[in-house]
């Protein structure tokens, strides 16, 4: 009796644990989403508040350029070919609030963890990632998704939007705030814990 507990007990557990890993939707999400990582200089209350002041004004910047981009490969292009404009946008925002040490703007593959941004959230993996670093970048990061532009607020209906640039509505939902939301942050969390481990071995 003891060892068929012992086995049910298992077969629950690979259940359970089944349900964690990625569908193909989830694992595809890394290859249609575009994020913009913007990163303070210091944790100083000063840094952080003039990164908030770049990051209004590159998403002010950003939003026309990538307005007509029909997926994300159309809209690193865009940025990649706009890169000198983008650093000189986030140069002059720091100089209007009287800071002097500059700018990096990076367009490329990067390592997140898990992350939530007020409803959306999205697991860990290697996006791509329009990455701008304040001075020596030592400061706590602000991210959004940039394209789709869930981070833009100029569009009404976010569905459509994901949708249009290529993500499927499940992939839609698993980024935003919707009921099963919870849930996927959890499951996201799991599966960055259990690549941690693996990653150790």
């Amino acid at each position: 009796m003891r060892k068929l507990y012992t086995v049910a007990v298992w077969i629950l557990a690979a259940a359970v644990l089944v349900g964690f890993f990625p569908n193909g939707e989830e694992a595809a999400l890394c290859d249609g989403v575009l994020r913009l990582h913007v990163i303070a200089a210091s944790d100083s209350e000063e840094d952080q508040a003039v990164k908030l002041a770049v990051r209004d004004a590159l998403l002010e910047t950003v939003t026309p350029l990538v307005a007509d981009c029909g997926d994300r490969d159309g809209a690193a292009a865009v940025l990649a070919a706009n890169a000198d404009l983008l650093r000189d946008c986030a140069v002059q925002t720091l100089a209007d609030h009287g800071f002097d040490y500059g700018a990096q703007v990076l367009l490329g593959q990067e390592q997140y963890p898990t992350r939530t941004y007020e409803s959306a959230a999205l697991p860990a993996g290697e996006y791509l990632s329009l990455r701008v670093v304040l001075g020596e970048g030592d400061g706590q990061n602000w991210w959004c998704v940039l394209f789709p532009p869930l981070c833009i607020g100029s569009a009404a209906d976010t569905e459509s939007v994901c949708v249009e640039a290529g993500l499927t509505p499940g992939q839609y939902r698993l980024i935003t705030g919707s009921e099963e939301n919870v849930r996927y942050r959890v499951k996201f969390k799991l599966l960055e814990i259990f690549g941690e481990w693996f990653g150790k071995k």
